[in-house]
C-alpha cells in the first residue's frame, strides 16, 4: 500500500510540474497572439482531422511525428509557439516536447479546436 501511495504522489507531482512548465491559453488569446504577435500555431492532430478543418495559417505536424520533425520549426525557436489539437491533451504533450527541445515561448491552447469553434473563431479546410 505504501508503494502505491508513493507512486501516486510521484505521478501527481510530475503532472503538477508539467502544468507549470507550459502556460495554457484560451482560443481567444491564441487568435490574438496569432494576429498581433505573429505567433505560430502548431496543429498536432492526425491528417484526417486536419483535412476536415483547421485554423488558417497553422502548421500541421501530427504528434506522432513532432520529435522527428522539430527541426522544421527551428525558425520559430525564439518566437511565440502555440500547440493545438482537438481537445488539448495531445497538444500538451507536443508543447512539452518543444519546450524540452529548446523552444523559448511555448503555450498550449486550452480545449483545442473544439474550444476554438465554440468561441466562434473561424476554421478553414
Amino acid at each position: 500500500m505504501k508503494k502505491i501511495l508513493l507512486l501516486l504522489g510521484s505521478l501527481l507531482g510530475s503532472s503538477a510540474i508539467f502544468a507549470e512548465s507550459v502556460p495554457v491559453i484560451s482560443p481567444q488569446q491564441a487568435a490574438q497572439m496569432q494576429s498581433e504577435q505573429k505567433a505560430v500555431i502548431i496543429d498536432v492532430r492526425e491528417n484526417d482531422e486536419w483535412n476536415a478543418g483547421h485554423i488558417a495559417g497553422a502548421i500541421h505536424i501530427p504528434l506522432s511525428e513532432i520529435k522527428n520533425r522539430v527541426s522544421e520549426l527551428a525558425t520559430y525557436q525564439n518566437s511565440p509557439v502555440i500547440t493545438q489539437c482537438r481537445s488539448g491533451a495531445r497538444s500538451a504533450k507536443a508543447a512539452d516536447i518543444l519546450k524540452n527541445a529548446g523552444f523559448n515561448d511555448v503555450r498550449n491552447m486550452e480545449g483545442g479546436l473544439n474550444a476554438w469553434q465554440k468561441s466562434n473563431l473561424k476554421i478553414t479546410s
